[in-house]
């Protein structure tokens, strides 16, 4: 196989890795437990995963291209929902907010292996998304810094630290099955 063949599958498969990122968080992510206004989603360990999988520059790929497929309308977003309304409504900041997760804790995760220091990037990113989800979520409903972090962060703490236990344990596994493969 020459060089520019090799090039070309290598691209080929990170566009078609991305793609199937973007279809598993499409999955996941509208599968939601309404807890109160923010509901809780699977789309943030879909992101996580994808992480491992495709590294900061095509994760925050496959995460744009979920929010573009909602966007257009596709029944994508928490409880099946989508359109720019959703996007431009109180949740919409999370939504938007995953971009910036997912380069910040890509970045962490593509630069170290250490376990401990990736964990520290998945919590840095996941709290520049709360930040700027409860920006946003403040915006729209008019409502306090502390009221919308009682309803909008501490409820979805445990649940995201669990996820990122789960990408940390699963994503370097599967990465590393898929490097074996040559597929990475």
């Amino acid at each position: 196989m020459t060089t520019n063949t090799k090039k070309m599958n290598s691209r080929t498969y990170m566009l078609t890795a991305t793609a199937l990122m973007t279809a598993v968080t499409c999955v996941l992510a509208p599968m939601a437990l309404p807890i109160g206004p923010v509901p809780i989603t699977l789309a943030t360990l879909a992101i996580y995963m994808s992480l491992y999988l495709l590294g900061p520059r095509m994760g925050a790929l496959s995460v744009l291209m979920y929010i573009v497929i909602g966007a257009i309308g596709l029944p994508v977003f928490s409880g099946f929902a989508g359109g720019f309304a959703k996007i431009a409504g109180p949740t919409g900041g999370y939504i938007l907010g995953y971009i910036p997760m997912a380069i910040i804790a890509g970045i962490v995760i593509e630069r170290y292996i250490n376990r401990v220091v990736q964990f520290a990037g998945l919590v840095a990113g996941t709290a520049v998304l709360y930040a700027i989800g409860t920006a946003w979520f403040c915006f729209v409903m008019k409502m306090g810094v502390g009221a919308a972090l009682s309803v909008c962060v501490l409820p979805f703490v445990p649940g995201d630290l669990l996820k990122m236990v789960v990408a940390l344990i699963f994503g370097p596994m599967l990465r590393a099955r898929l490097q074996r493969a040559g597929l990475l």
